[in-house]
């Protein structure tokens, strides 16, 4: 046994003490499911009792996430730094193993391939995100893994929530009789300064700031911008001279867009171009002929990166033919879209994150007169059956608002459910 104040590299410093947390590290159970809110200290909290536990009891232990990218990002340097070099025994920066002086190690697995899992006899370890974890790989290779006859390996399933699928099953379980079990959740207002929270509440939907801060399993309802309201987003203001915003959906039935102008750092949606069984060129026609009196405002071009295809073979593609279209007709265009698809959820979260702020504060509106479709398309947007994310294709009023969504994500964008990155 290795004296663990003997161990600790200099990136173990104290942690503010915490009862809930502190009751994680401590309590006598062998599975613990933690739902915290973002940045508020569960997988920190996680990788120091792992490491303790390797110190302390020699045997194989395991940090595990949902990509061999993300467990190496979260845990690899880490361990480096916790650990001072004289007790590391050896590394494998190919297969992710740290060998510690004592006989453990640790095991970094990334459970895109569950298998990865299977077939060691574990001491214990921390699988984190678990909400973002295959759902069958709970049951079919983690569980399995864990119940090595003789061992009573012990493992924490820590994550923030993410609807209700297998990381709530597995939290309600907690809570319930099994005495192998027991549940922990705090928000991350336990923890952050309340600037931070603040600034989360500013450019977070209410029900992503509930999920991803306060930790709170929240429901998917049938509407996907349920907070819009035509008495909070409603606008009487339409077109005024100056820079267009015009964001493309590429569906033939109908072919849709919508224009934006952005003033006051709010976004005012005041017309659309809604045209059954028509190609890009057609919208590109109708644009030009609905604004050829304002040929010298700029013209930004947003969308799906789908648009772009054929370019690289020196093809003709919908963006191409567009702002050929409009450059002729004496526009000045730019065109702003991903060189490849983002996640339709991370979107839907920029796009939420517009209608409504969990500070109560709303960032787009839109002219129910001159966007009548728009206008229904937020109201009536659904989700797939069965889905938390997918939409309904079904509502052709959906498509005008997935041109809106590729706008939002590109100037707005909302990235791994909540975190916001810059481009």
């Amino acid at each position: 046994m290795i004296d663990l104040t003997e161990a600790m590299g200099a990136r173990w410093y104290t942690l503010k003490s915490h009862p809930v947390q502190d009751a994680m590290i401590t309590d006598k159970v062998r599975f613990k499911v933690v739902a915290a809110g973002r940045r508020s200290g569960k997988t920190e909290r996680a990788k120091r009792h792992v490491i303790a536990s390797a110190f302390g009891t020699p045997g194989l232990y395991f940090l595990a996430a949902p990509t061999y990218g993300q467990v190496k990002k979260i845990y690899w340097d880490d361990l480096k730094k916790f650990i001072r070099p004289q007790f590391i025994a050896g590394k494998s920066e190919s297969d992710l193993v740290m060998s510690l002086v004592g006989g453990s190690e640790i095991h970094l697995i990334g459970l895109d391939k569950p298998s990865r899992f299977e077939g060691i006899p574990w001491a214990g370890g921390n699988v984190d995100e678990i909400a973002d974890v295959k759902a069958a790989a709970i049951d079919e290779n983690i569980m399995p893994a864990l119940d090595t006859p003789g061992l009573d390996a012990w493992c924490m399933f820590t994550g923030v929530p993410d609807g209700l699928n297998h990381f709530y099953d597995l939290a309600e379980y907690a809570k319930g009789p099994d005495k192998d079990w027991k549940f922990y959740s705090w928000p991350s207002s336990d923890i952050l300064d309340p600037k931070v929270i603040e600034a989360a509440k500013r450019r977070m939907s209410p029900k992503l700031f509930a999920q991803e801060y306060e930790a709170s399993f929240e429901t998917a309802s049938g509407r996907i911008y349920e907070d819009y309201a035509t008495d909070g987003n409603a606008t009487g203001e339409g077109f005024i001279p100056g820079e267009i915003r015009w964001c493309h959906d590429f569906n033939f039935f109908p072919m849709s867009s919508a224009i934006i102008q952005t003033r006051g750092g709010a976004d005012y949606v005041v017309d659309e171009i809604i045209l059954d069984h028509a190609t890009p060129r057609h919208a590109a026609l109708e644009f030009v002929e609905r604004y050829k009196d304002h040929r010298a405002c700029k013209v930004l071009l947003y969308g799906d990166p789908s648009g772009r295809v054929g370019e690289k073979h020196g093809l003709l593609s919908n963006y191409l033919e567009i702002e050929a279209i409009l450059r002729q007709a004496g526009f000045i265009v730019e065109r702003r879209v991903f060189a490849s698809t983002r996640s339709i959820r991370d979107g839907q979260n920029s796009l939420r994150s517009r209608i409504l702020t969990a500070d109560g504060r709303r960032h787009i509106y839109v002219n129910e007169s001159k966007c009548p479709t728009i206008a229904r398309g937020f109201k009536t947007a659904q989700f797939q059956k069965g889905s938390t994310y997918q939409e309904d294709e079904t509502n052709n009023a959906q498509h005008v608002i997935s041109a809106i969504r590729y706008y939002a994500s590109y100037e707005y964008p909302m990235y791994g459910r909540g975190r916001v990155e810059v481009n």
